[in-house]
């Protein structure tokens, strides 16, 4: 699977994650919570150059969408990644508190959702 594929399915299935959340069905959250998992973790294999693929979700036109992949790229492309997340924690809902709590995970040292 080529980057590009691997980074829509990334976005594809963290939009389906909030998607599912919204509407109460954790069952089909967790599928796909999954997948985004499973994609980043393919991406990570490729090094760097499967992280900076990731950092094109930067300026996605779904807010959760950036989130998920600036949370998952604080390590990687911390700066850009922290912008993108400060910017979403702004805001108000489920994916702005989202955006909060891994900039507190970051700030704190806890975060760990790519160890390098």
């Amino acid at each position: 699977m080529t980057l590009e594929k691997l980074v829509e399915a990334f976005a594809r299935h963290a939009a389906a994650q909030t998607d599912a959340i919204s509407r109460g069905d954790s069952k089909t959250a967790n599928k796909h919570a999954k997948q985004v998992n499973a994609a980043f973790d393919k991406l990570c294999a490729q090094g760097n150059s499967g992280r900076d693929a990731l950092a094109a979700l930067f300026t996605h036109s779904r807010l959760d969408v950036r989130v998920k992949a600036a949370a998952f790229l604080l390590r990687h492309r911390t700066e850009e990644a922290q912008a993108v997340l400060k910017d979403a924690a702004q805001g108000e809902g489920l994916v702005s508190f989202s955006a909060s709590e891994a900039l507190k995970r970051w700030e704190e040292g806890t975060w760990a959702l790519d160890p390098g």
